[in-house]
């Protein structure tokens, strides 16, 4: 598909966003500084070169700026969340700070699935399982729309060395023709691919690349990351990475009646 046909098609990408508070010391004395970070530059400016219509919501903009109705979320043709827990759908400022009821935002984006809507999840420290087992996918209305069984558990597996991923279906419409010999991965989050998916590409016996359908959306788990530490500068710069992510958003997507509506 050409940039031109990729801008019918909505995208909104959720997560890869942080703070950080660092307690400097030196000698007897120490300070604090704080900083914001965020790591999806490379993969969004990717998906925007590709032609693609790319709505970016921070992981501290959930409680503001995701959508909260039917038709709020229905405007977009794929849904990719990464990095960011459960918690932050669920524990919104309405219901956290003044104990409010509010929509639970993952039920909506499961009802979305059903009804067409596209969902890639990306691996991280706070995505399926997580750090701890604190991102919390796997008792969340996403477990079911996933192609993916989650652990219940913390579920990284960290590759130092780096490890090179297996295409074990080079053909198949998710990888829009990329090579199969993928750059090194430093790491990924461990899942159980569901009977009824897709493995497209694994490491040994644990999945990396899975598709599958929910109701009359397709679903897409990725579990190593589209950004560092994971994915490390030779995935980042790979002269693939934009076609990947393209074919990746696209299959998402689903039919071509539901691009063109």
């Amino acid at each position: 598909m050409s940039a031109t046909e990729n801008t019918a098609l909505s995208v909104l990408v959720v997560g890869e966003s942080w703070m950080k508070h660092t307690i400097h010391v030196k000698g007897f004395d120490q300070f604090q500084s704080s900083e914001y970070e965020e790591g999806g530059g490379v993969f969004l400016d990717a998906l925007e070169s590709a032609g693609f219509n790319v709505t970016y919501i921070r992981a501290h903009e959930v409680s503001q700026r995701f959508p909260t109705t039917q038709d709020e979320i229905e405007r977009f043709d794929v849904i990719f969340i990464s990095d960011v827990g459960a918690n932050t759908f669920l524990l919104t400022d309405e219901v956290f700070l003044r104990s409010q009821r509010s929509v639970n935002r993952l039920t909506l984006i499961a009802d979305y699935v059903r009804n067409g809507g596209g969902l890639v999840m990306v691996g991280g420290y706070m995505s399926f399982s997580g750090i701890e087992g604190r991102a919390r996918y796997g008792s969340s209305p996403l477990a079911e729309v996933l192609p993916v069984t989650m652990l219940d558990h913390d579920d990284r597996v960290e590759v130092p060395e780096g490890l090179v991923a297996e295409v074990a279906l080079p053909a198949h419409e998710v990888l829009g023709g990329t090579p199969a010999q993928w750059p090194i991965l430093l790491g990924y989050n461990k899942l159980v691919a569901k009977e009824d998916s897709t493995v497209v590409v694994r490491s040994g016996d644990d999945p990396l690349l899975v598709v599958g359908t929910a109701g009359a959306g397709h679903t897409v788990a990725f579990a190593p990351d589209f950004a560092p530490h994971w994915a490390p500068p030779e995935f980042v710069q790979w002269p693939h990475y934009q076609q990947l992510w393209a074919a990746v958003t696209n299959w998402a997507a689903g039919s071509p009646s539901r691009r063109d509506a």
